[in-house]
C-alpha cells in the first residue's frame, strides 16, 4: 500500500496545530482516557482506519486489556464494558454513521449518555468523536499507510 500524498496535516502543519488543541481540550472535559480510547478505537473500525485502529496500541499503554479491545466491534453483547462506556460507544456509532437513520442521533442515546456524564463531558465526547472522525477521513482518504507517520513528519 502507498499513501496518496503525505498526511494532509503535515502538508499544511497549522492543521496538526489546531488538531492538537483540540485534543488537548477534549482532555479537559472528565471523560477518561480509558473511554476516549474506546470510542477512537470504535470509531477508526466503522470507518477502517488502518492508521487509527493502531490507537489500539495506545490504549494497551493505557491499561486497556486484550479481553475488551478484542471484543469492542460486539460491545453489545459483551459483560466487559461499564453502562458509561456503553453509553459513550451508542453515541459513538450514531455520531459516526450519520447518514444511516432519519434520526441520526436519537434521544434515548443522548439521554443515555447524558445521564452518565455532565454537560462538560458531553462536549469532550462530542468533539472527541468528531475529531476522530476527522482523522479517519483524512487517513482513509489519502491512503495513510500505518506507521509511516513519524517518516513523513521527518521529510
Amino acid at each position: 500500500m502507498q499513501a496518496r500524498m503525505k498526511s494532509p496535516a503535515i502538508v499544511i502543519p497549522d492543521a496538526m496545530t489546531a488538531i492538537k488543541s483540540l485534543n488537548e481540550a477534549v482532555q479537559q472535559g472528565g471523560v477518561p482516557q480509558r473511554t476516549l480510547d474506546l470510542v477512537h478505537l470504535r470509531a477508526s473500525q466503522i470507518n477502517g482506519c488502518s492508521v487509527c485502529l493502531g490507537a489500539a496500541t495506545k490504549a494497551r499503554k493505557d491499561g486497556e486489556t486484550d479481553e475488551r479491545l478484542f471484543t469492542l466491534p460486539g460491545w453489545r453483547d459483551t459483560p466487559y464494558f461499564s453502562d458509561a462506556e456503553r453509553a459513550a460507544l451508542a453515541l459513538t456509532e450514531a455520531v459516526t454513521r450519520l447518514s444511516d437513520r432519519t434520526d441520526p442521533v436519537p434521544d434515548e442515546i443522548w439521554d443515555e449518555a447524558a445521564q452518565h456524564y455532565d454537560e462538560k463531558g458531553m462536549a469532550a465526547l462530542v468533539l472527541w468523536i468528531a475529531t476522530v472522525n476527522v482523522f479517519n477521513r483524512v487517513n482513509v482518504a489519502t491512503r495513510q499507510v500505518p506507521g509511516e507517520w513519524a517518516h513523513q513528519r521527518r521529510e
